[in-house]
């Protein structure tokens, strides 16, 4: 990747102890200030973006909406919640591995192996899960 991407935060990052839902309020404000790169653009709503407005019970674009307003990612969350469900155990200790260790040993492990040796980290085990590769692949390592 370029380095004069504006990167999004980590997927690791948590709000309210969920992952990744910084990262995608990120990815929405720089898409919103026109500072998305390119190559995310595709991806808004999908993959781990779905997976988090499934969880929540939220619709994507209604998410947007209101990430353009606030700037504060508890705030989105909260809303969120009062507008979708706020999980709870055991279906949110679930979806946080699900996440966590997406690409390990899972329908998408080969895919991760392909990105990897794509972006030069073919040889790197510690490279286990998605989240690890994002982080990687943006310099995070």
């Amino acid at each position: 990747m370029s380095d004069d991407i504006i990167f999004p935060c980590s997927p690791q990052d948590e709000v309210l102890g969920i992952p990744y839902f910084a990262r995608m309020c990120h990815k929405i404000r720089l898409e919103r200030d026109g500072d998305l790169d390119k190559d995310y653009q595709p991806n808004l709503g999908k993959g781990f973006d779905k997976w988090i407005c499934e969880l929540l019970e939220i619709d994507y674009a209604d998410l947007v909406k209101i990430v353009h307003m606030e700037n504060s990612n508890e705030t989105v969350l909260y809303w969120a919640y009062e507008n979708g469900i706020k999980p709870e155990s055991p279906k949110l200790d679930w979806w946080l591995s699900y996440m966590r260790n997406r690409g390990h040993n899972d329908d998408l492990s080969e895919k991760l192996e392909k990105r990897k040796v794509d972006a030069g980290f073919g040889g790197r085990d510690d490279i286990a899960s998605f989240f690890d590769f994002i982080d990687a692949e943006e310099g995070r390592d």
